[in-house]
């Protein structure tokens, strides 16, 4: 869920069923902002506050991860 002004560009966000705002995921799962090459985020210094709470490599970080890797 995207809170407040974020700053996020409008094709990486969606409207949820309830009228909030998040994160676009793409057909397989992952954010939309997510490069599938360098498995990096490309809006990385802009990311919503949200994201900043996982830090990469951290055990939330790689449940998420590992919970969307087919």
């Amino acid at each position: 869920m995207l809170i407040g002004d974020d700053g996020i560009p409008p094709e990486f966000t969606v409207q949820d069923q309830w009228g909030g705002w998040v994160m676009l995921r793409l057909g397989d799962g992952w954010c939309a902002a997510l490069d599938r090459n360098t498995m990096l985020c490309t809006i990385y210094e802009h990311r919503p506050n949200i994201c900043r709470d996982y830090q990469m490599g951290e055990s939330d970080c790689m449940g998420e991860r590992s919970g969307l890797v087919a």
